[in-house]
């Protein structure tokens, strides 16, 4: 072992984690979900997502990439980019990972450079950092409403929100301007050919400030939108529609603040307006959605867990809020929120495939963000010692933290390679050898961090965090 009490150390000094503790429980019908702090002291946390790598990967609004460990809440910054974050909502923003990513092991990223330009970009993954950006596509920037979701399609193609950067919705109705709009590429930056028109990116047009997309059953494309005051949206995208801004609010039924009550209707006739599946009035500020198909949670599969950040509306906030949807995806049946006790801005959600937990977002209670900012995650109970995670995270721990017992759920790669667990002295606590079903008795030990090492037969080695409490 290498300065193995050293790392351990060291990454807890430059912000790695605080140890990951259990808060509370949350029932719902049937279903107890175990709440825990996974990562604190991050600022404005805007895009969550769940990597090909079993790890997540997170942009804060501030510049930096975060690689997390979904088990321990260690993290890395693999990338700290020099962003415009002046303003209010400028800022490092959307990400995407490439869908090949044995073989193209890239990440595109959306955010606000200096000169009013908002990048959409790609760089390289080498295990350990991000580097050779490649600027494949800019738009206009500003300090509100700037977009900048981004969501890989099934084929291959990306998809990636535009704002209209405050002007009124000058920009969304104009066929020669990017903002405003829902654009498509190919994943090198260039015009897909079956785009609605093959010499434009522009997907959809009419939008205001787009900050959600997800994927649903048979390939349904789902949007969350801000309104200006009334008329949040909830809509199905597709290619070539016109979704209203700024001619149209929410449904085509003549009622709205800033459009031509008048000609609303007669708007949307003429422009084949899209209407939403769902609106908010006063605005609640919904933000990304995620499709949620995990057995782990009955309740809610099936259905699209929405971020929502709070807006207007009082004396319900910041929340998470569950869209349940017809079995074909086309219709909105109910919808039923969570977590608003929390009286926090949620910005975005994402899901572990393996056990079905959920991941939030917190931007803290007030508009742009200021802290308290965590990432949460809320553990079905049923799967808190889930033992088939995918191969290549060799060994995982459940509990954790733990006070009594450890199980070590080891991957049939990792089954027979010898391990140690040590503390941040470098005393060895524990050794021996790795099983399917291995159970450490942490009953003695002390309140703290440890550090699980294994090494296999080619000098591979692979650590764990494991905290006592």
């Amino acid at each position: 072992m290498k300065n193995f009490a050293f790392v351990l150390a060291s990454a807890l000094t430059l912000g790695m984690l605080s140890p990951v503790q259990a808060q509370t429980t949350w029932t719902l019908d049937e279903t107890i979900l175990t709440e825990y702090n996974l990562v604190s002291g991050v600022h404005i946390p805007w895009e969550l997502t769940w990597g090909p790598d079993d790890m997540l990967w997170c942009t804060t609004r501030e510049g930096d990439v975060l690689h997390i460990d979904p088990l321990s809440g260690a993290y890395e910054t693999v990338l700290s980019l020099n962003v415009n974050d002046g303003g209010v909502e400028p800022g490092l923003l959307g990400m995407a990972l490439h869908p090949e990513w044995d073989t193209t092991p890239k990440v595109y990223l959306a955010y606000t450079a200096f000169g009013n330009q908002e990048r959409l970009s790609v760089f390289d993954w080498d295990g350990t950092a991000l580097g050779n950006e490649e600027i494949l596509h800019s738009v206009g920037a500003a300090g509100i409403h700037n977009g900048s979701r981004l969501l890989v399609l099934p084929d291959n193609t990306l998809l990636m929100s535009t704002g209209d950067l405050g002007d009124g919705g000058v920009s969304s109705q104009d066929d020669n301007d990017d903002n405003g709009k829902i654009l498509r590429f190919n994943l090198d930056g260039t015009i897909p050919a079956d785009n609605p028109d093959p010499n434009s990116y522009v997907f959809t047009k009419g939008h205001r400030n787009s900050q959600g997309l997800c994927l649903g059953p048979n390939d349904v494309i789902y949007s969350s939108e801000h309104g200006q005051y009334n008329f949040d949206e909830f809509n199905i995208l597709e290619a070539g529609r016109n979704y209203g801004w700024p001619d149209v609010e929410g449904s085509c039924d003549g009622v709205c603040d800033w459009c031509d009550a008048w000609n609303e209707v007669d708007f949307c006739n003429e422009n084949d307006v899209s209407e939403p599946l769902r609106t908010w009035s006063p605005c609640a500020a919904v933000n990304d959605v995620i499709y949620y198909d995990h057995p782990a949670i009955p309740e809610w599969q099936g259905s699209v867990l929405m971020a929502v950040l709070g807006g207007f509306q009082d004396p319900v906030g910041g929340r998470l809020n569950v869209l349940h949807m017809s079995d074909d995806g086309l219709t909105l049946e109910s919808d039923e929120y969570f977590f608003d006790e929390f009286n926090q801005r949620i910005r975005d959600v994402a899901v572990n495939p393996y056990t079905g937990a959920v991941y939030l977002a917190l931007n803290g209670p007030s508009y742009t963000g200021n802290g308290p900012n965590l990432i949460k995650e809320f553990r079905p109970t049923a799967t808190d010692a889930v033992n088939d995670w995918s191969d290549t995270r060799g060994v995982d721990v459940f509990p954790n933290p733990a006070s009594h017992q450890v199980q070590l759920a080891v991957s049939a790669s990792w089954t027979g390679q010898p391990y140690r667990v040590v503390n941040m002295q470098g005393q060895v606590l524990d050794q021996g050898q790795l099983w399917g079903q291995h159970v450490l008795d942490v009953s003695t030990w002390n309140s703290g961090a440890y550090i699980l090492e294994a090494t296999n037969g080619e000098g591979v080695r692979m650590t764990r965090v494991l905290m006592v409490q």
